[in-house]
């Protein structure tokens, strides 16, 4: 495959998926992955690679990375109220899929303490939430640690994710824009974020009004891929 046709083969790769693995392009163009390196690195107008990763180079803004601890006390009543409207959509039963970020972790402390559910999680601070409550079956994705954001990724983590069913994700998100799409800080939360949407019935994000407008560094889904938004004004359904 010459150069040109490997540049449009991964520009079309990375229009549908948002992002990918190095090896997996190197795969995908039949070339090593010091070729794909090469490409990206002679191509920065339209590719980047950041840890193993390639993104659209115009995915990636230049803007500071998210912190965890930074970011728990933004907009914290409206966090907590998107999260009281989410809670009301757990049943008994049911297997759901919490997200990392400040906003899901108080959507955790919102189970009921009698609600008998098996909840899905990434993140240590969700996952200490949870085992304190005694009719919550924990199911914690492990890997490597990301401090940034208290938080699990791994190859594991994924082929578990897409062999489970999960009846409800609830997802965050750091932007949330029409025609860039829904977006968040780091790139290992994107693979897990999708198979969890891909293996669920329902899909919600929730956010706080104030990232609506926003682009992060990484897109990993389009609005109308979810069921419905959920805000501190309460859920609506999304328009497709």
């Amino acid at each position: 495959m010459l150069k040109d046709e490997r540049l449009r083969v991964l520009s079309q790769a990375l229009a549908k998926q948002n992002v990918m693995r190095l090896r997996d392009a190197a795969a995908l163009l039949e070339v090593s992955e010091m070729t794909v390196r090469r490409d990206v690195a002679a191509n920065p107008e339209r590719f980047t690679y950041l840890g193993g990763y390639i993104v659209s180079a115009t995915d990636v803004p230049n803007t500071p990375g998210y912190s965890l601890d930074a970011e728990k006390d933004h907009f914290a009543q409206a966090k907590a109220e998107a999260s009281a409207h989410a809670a009301k959509l757990m049943a008994s039963n049911e297997t759901v899929f919490v997200d990392c970020g400040t906003t899901l972790t108080t959507l955790a402390r919102l189970i009921p303490a009698d609600l008998q559910v098996t909840v899905v999680c990434y993140s240590l601070n969700i996952a200490e939430i949870l085992r304190r409550k005694p009719n919550v079956r924990m199911i914690l994705l492990g890997g490597v640690y990301v401090p940034s954001s208290d938080s699990f990724a791994g190859d594991e983590s994924l082929e578990m994710l897409r062999r489970m069913g999960i009846n409800k994700a609830f997802i965050s998100a750091g932007g949330v824009d029409e025609a860039r799409g829904v977006t968040c800080w780091n790139f290992h939360e994107v693979a897990i974020k999708q198979a969890a949407m891909a293996s669920a019935v329902e899909r919600h994000l929730v956010v706080d009004s104030s990232k609506f407008g926003m682009v992060k560094a990484v897109r990993f889904s389009q609005l109308v891929e979810f069921d419905s938004v959920i805000t501190e004004k309460g859920q609506q359904p999304v328009k497709r």
